[in-house]
């Protein structure tokens, strides 16, 4: 089966943005005399959306849910303050999609993030001129770990599952695409997402 569209996943892959959000979300939560431990985050919270870790803040530490909503906003405000001041083009990732592009993969991301955030990020980076989808986890009822998000961008590509490569790198999305039944690219950060490693990805499934 040939492989027609290339879907990513943004956070840790195409950019390196984890930090920020562990920032911005501690930043905020700190307000309220609570944060996240950097092993919490990189072992249980990473790649989740804002709300699912509010949720298990509460459920774990008793953090109130009346704050949600207004620690959700106060981070979303502050990661677009980061991205604003750090988020830039590079090239490695530029050139992979212009490539890929160029060679007719339809191309697509697909993040736990809010669409305002992967919006700028994507435009700040240079990089969405080059993709034909942009999804958000306000674009679904479910964030992954749930493989809803990359079922939708599969059904408006126009696809069957077996003709996508999906590229992630934390534990939920990995878990969101198998189920999608997509093919996985599985990396350990954005320095991995290059078009060798992705090209030599879709020659090894066509012709396994």
């Amino acid at each position: 089966m040939k492989i027609k569209a290339v879907i990513f996943d943004m956070d840790g892959v195409l950019i390196d943005a984890r930090e920020w959000h562990y920032e911005s979300l501690n930043r905020a939560l700190s307000l309220f005399g609570s944060e996240i431990s950097r092993y919490d985050h990189l072992v249980t919270f990473d790649g989740l959306p804002t709300k699912k870790k509010l949720e298990m803040l509460t459920l774990e530490l008793g953090f109130p849910r009346k704050l949600h909503s207004f620690v959700n906003d106060l981070k979303q405000a502050y990661t677009l303050e980061i991205i604003s001041s750090k988020c830039k083009p590079v090239f490695q990732q530029q050139y992979a999609l212009s490539k890929l592009k160029s060679l007719n993969y339809k191309l697509a991301v697909c993040s736990n993030s809010v669409r305002k955030t992967v919006e700028v990020m994507m435009e700040k980076s240079d990089l969405a001129s080059n993709l034909d989808l942009m999804l958000s986890n306000q674009d679904v009822q479910k964030g992954k770990p749930d493989p809803e998000i990359y079922a939708k961008a599969i059904s408006i590509l126009n696809l069957l599952p077996e003709e996508c490569l999906i590229v992630e790198d934390n534990e939920n999305g990995i878990k969101a695409a198998i189920q999608s039944g997509a093919h996985l690219y599985k990396v350990d950060s954005p320095l991995d997402v290059s078009f060798n490693n992705i090209i030599n990805r879709i020659k090894e499934i066509e012709n396994a």
